[in-house]
């Protein structure tokens, strides 16, 4: 890029990667961020998004935005497919228009859970609950949009010290409770968003058409939420007692993929990124927020 500087749209910015990458960019120079959260950009609304547009002028937006409560969804279609299906439908066409390029954050629950190996990026997708059918529409409205420039990211089990998330919780229930019964059977990866944010600022920098497309990021290696439960605990010496149980004791409104690993393969080679282990990210993010 001739420019020196690269500026980055941010949406959803009071979300928990939103918030990791305020964090991350602070002694950022040849990257300029403007982080804007659901108040002042809403992004269902296309004259909010232009207006934006003509005021920072960016190269890339970054969108974070998204309706991300799973099981409200199932009784609130309506309002999950206007934000994750056209709010990024909006930003697409406006991308496209202005010329400028497209990251958009997307899940894990885009498949079924069925697989016994890591999903690939180009792996068929048949998501089960309202949210993910929702985030796979705002996928297939960016590849459907004709904007040449986009990186559709699917992440899983995002967690932060920002927001509401599996850590937090669990932290708060042991301050609670002396015994915890935590769900063994469903499998995936536990993605620190702190990771999450630095790999989306050492990506930025070499984006261009010929690397469009679908990838992964996740930390490194499976595990179930029982494990990850357990995990939390010895790390901040909690002595509170786990007890595994299959979904079938744990119901939800919204069905979870059983096991939903992620292949983070190409991200790795087409950005030579470095993913670390969940633990490692865990352990980083735990004993220096907690």
């Amino acid at each position: 890029m001739e420019t020196t500087t690269i500026r980055i749209l941010v949406t959803g910015a009071n979300g928990q990667l939103g918030q990791s990458l305020r964090e991350k960019v602070k002694n950022e120079t040849i990257l300029e961020f403007l982080f804007v959260n659901k108040n002042e950009l809403d992004i269902t609304v296309s004259t909010q998004i232009e207006a934006c547009i003509d005021q920072f002028a960016p190269h890339f937006i970054i969108n974070t935005a998204a309706y991300t409560q799973v099981d409200q969804a199932e009784t609130q279609e309506q309002t999950a497919f206007i934000i994750n299906q056209k709010g990024v439908a909006n930003l697409a066409q406006v991308c496209k228009t202005n010329n400028i390029g497209l990251i958009h954050i997307s899940t894990d629950y885009v498949f079924d859970g069925k697989k016994e190996n890591p999903y690939l990026p180009d792996d068929s997708t048949n998501p089960q609950g309202i949210y993910g059918k929702s985030k796979l529409a705002g996928e297939r409205a960016i590849i459907e949009s004709g904007l040449s420039q986009y990186w559709i990211i699917r992440t899983s089990w995002l967690y932060s010290p920002y927001g509401h998330n599996f850590v937090k919780t669990m932290l708060r229930l042991s301050a609670e409770r002396n015994t915890l019964s935590i769900v063994h059977d469903q499998i995936g990866n536990p993605t620190s968003a702190l990771d999450l944010a630095t790999a989306l600022i050492k990506i930025v920098p070499k984006l261009a058409v010929v690397n469009s497309g679908i990838y992964h990021f996740v930390n490194k290696e499976e595990t179930s939420w029982y494990h990850f439960a357990k995990a939390i605990f010895e790390i901040k010496n909690k002595t509170c007692t786990l007890s595994p149980i299959p979904t079938s004791q744990y119901p939800t409104a919204a069905q979870r993929p059983l096991y939903s690993v992620l292949d983070t393969q190409k991200i790795e080679e087409k950005f030579q990124i470095p993913i670390r282990h969940w633990r490692t990210a865990l352990q980083e993010m735990l004993l220096t927020n907690y």
